[in-house]
């Protein structure tokens, strides 16, 4: 009798109801995609189901052979460390199960072609007759702890830039790093461009997309004579769901290899050296199907999106106090509080 696979589909989570929905609507059109495996889904923090109860739905099934993708553009902490740890514990508990893990959906041409289709519609939409010479493109990238995945969001940059032949552009972060999203565009609107594009290179909507619309509208209105586009992030566009098919179809031909060349916890990394070697451990406990919306307690400055410095419980960022990262986001909540 041939054994059946499992696919996990492994999710980050998020407190906005509207990605989580999103996420929803993407399993769903996996499950179209890969229909010869059983599926399921679930979240690493915030939103419900969590990780947890879908592989406990898989087992329930009678799969002993589980394949998990992390839903994830970038192999950060997230995908190095938490959604591992959980699934080791899960692996230990359940001895029976074979667990396997994809590596992250990376830089793929698939998914630089559904970023390039993304801008061209934004392009195609906009008003007046400006030329792609006369046109900025800034990618916003989700910002992380790990220069790894940071210096990838550039990597998109440069290839979305060269693709569809841009005059200039650059690249900013949503949080964590630097630069945010308003000293990104502060700096691209003094460059003499006529048109900047705002991409935000995320796979659904959620706090953070919305965040960068936001600050988009704020430097804007600024400057009345640059027009600013905001193009869709990428959501469930079908070379999306051929990317992650593909994790599905590494693991099953042996070829599922994470890069782990320059990586923070392994090798020595310029200006990370003391986070070598630690522990593989998840930090999501506290924020783990918590629920999305208004439905818990953490609605603190700070909040948990991922642009606060000591990241809960994770190693701290060694360039908290940059004048263009999460300091800037700091000092506008206090401000807004002194109103």
């Amino acid at each position: 009798m041939k054994e059946k696979y499992g696919v996990m589909v492994c999710g980050h989570g998020s407190r906005d109801e509207d990605a989580v929905e999103e996420f929803r609507v993407f399993a769903k059109g996996l499950k179209e995609q890969l229909r010869q495996y059983e599926i399921d889904w679930g979240f690493l923090e915030f939103a419900t189901p969590v990780i947890k109860s879908g592989l406990d739905a898989l087992r329930d099934k009678g799969i002993r052979k589980i394949m998990a993708v992390p839903v994830m553009l970038f192999a950060a902490g997230h995908a190095k460390n938490d959604i591992p740890s959980v699934l080791n514990a899960y692996q230990a508990q359940n001895p029976e199960l074979s667990i396997s893990y994809a590596r992250e959906l990376g830089i793929d041409l698939k998914l630089i072609r559904a970023a390039g289709e993304r801008v061209k519609e934004a392009i195609k939409q906009a008003e007046g007759n400006i030329s792609l010479e006369e046109t900025l493109l800034l990618v916003v990238g989700r910002g992380a702890s790990d220069p790894d995945a940071n210096s990838n969001v550039s990597k998109v940059t440069r290839m979305l830039w060269e693709g569809l032949g841009l005059g200039w552009a650059e690249t900013a972060y949503s949080g964590v790093t630097f630069p945010l999203v308003e000293p990104g565009l502060e700096h691209a609107a003094r460059l003499g461009y006529k048109r900047i594009i705002v991409f935000p290179y995320f796979l659904f909507s959620g706090i953070l997309v919305k965040r960068i619309y936001h600050y988009t509208d704020v430097v804007a209105a600024r400057h009345p004579e640059i027009q600013f586009i905001k193009a869709s992030y990428l959501n469930d566009h079908p070379l999306v769901l051929e990317t992650f098919a593909d994790r599905v179809e590494e693991i099953k031909n042996g070829v599922n290899n994470m890069n782990c060349q320059l990586c923070k916890y392994r090798e020595q990394f310029l200006g990370f050296e003391n986070e070598v070697g630690l522990p593989q451990e998840s930090h999501h406990h506290h924020v783990e199907g918590i629920g999305t919306g208004h439905s818990h307690s953490h609605d603190h400055v700070h909040s948990h999106d991922h642009d606060h410095t000591h990241d809960h419980g994770h190693h701290p960022y060694p360039h908290a106090d940059h004048p263009l990262g999460p300091k800037t986001l700091e000092q506008e909540s206090s401000q807004q509080g002194n109103h």
